[in-house]
């Protein structure tokens, strides 16, 4: 009879589980409304050409081992001058990155070279309105709080400082998205304590772009784990 009892509740419990909402980048079922994907639009046509001002460094290109070129709490956070430029085709998964940037060190310009999608949710390279990175987003990793990717480009590209060739096929990433940093402060608040609502640590009222290149070596003892990480961000976006 318990044997029979529990047959008759797993055959139950498996309809509904098949039935509840999927979690991917484009579907968060708490979500408190819906938005029409790009391509449910009938004049989209993949094109984004953004430019991002007002970018801050973290730490620097010669840090001791051991940095955390994360900083949310903003701690090793300074401001550079310069501007990144997006002119990117969704559709195509075509277009140019690039940032020119005054640092501590002289001109550091950072162009990627192609897009590649490393992970399903990448969408060959460039992504346009997705969720990505916290725990359940879907895609990315949780380095990041969970936040609506207005854009987010990866590949491979090259850095140069002062016109000499710095970084060579490192693998590169830009994102534009909801505020993950507080816009006074400049930090993260991730991992979030006490947070009750489904939304991710972010605040949809600002905008910003993160954007890194990095090593293909690892090092355990940095953070992130690469040998090199060099991160920007960007708190004024301009859409054009």
């Amino acid at each position: 009879m318990r044997t029979r009892a529990l047959l008759c509740l797993f055959a139950v419990a498996t309809p509904l589980a098949a039935q509840q909402p999927q979690v991917d980048p484009r579907r968060q079922p708490a979500g408190a409304m819906q938005i029409f994907a790009p391509d449910q639009h009938d004049l989209y046509d993949g094109r984004f050409v953004i430019s991002a001002n007002r970018i801050y460094m973290i730490g620097g290109l010669n840090d001791p081992e051991g940095w955390d070129h994360l900083d949310n709490e903003a701690r090793t956070v300074h401001s550079v001058t310069g501007t990144a430029e997006i002119d990117v085709n969704e559709i195509e998964d075509t277009g140019t990155f690039e940032a020119r940037l005054r640092i501590p060190e002289g001109d550091l310009v950072l162009a990627m070279d192609r897009w590649n999608e490393f992970s399903p949710c990448q969408n060959g390279g460039i992504a346009a309105f997705i969720h990505e990175h916290g725990t359940d987003a879907g895609c990315g990793d949780n380095n990041w709080p969970k936040t609506l990717g207005y854009l987010a480009g990866w590949g491979y590209g090259r850095a140069t400082l002062n016109g000499q060739p710095l970084y060579q096929d490192y693998e590169m990433h830009f994102m534009v998205t909801q505020g993950l940093r507080d816009r006074e402060t400049l930090q993260v608040r991730h991992p979030m304590t006490g947070a009750t609502l489904p939304g991710g640590a972010t605040n949809p009222a600002t905008q910003q772009i993160d954007f890194y290149i990095r090593s293909p070596e690892q090092n355990s003892n940095n953070r992130p784990n690469r040998q090199v990480f060099v991160h920007f961000f960007g708190m004024e976006i301009t859409w054009k």
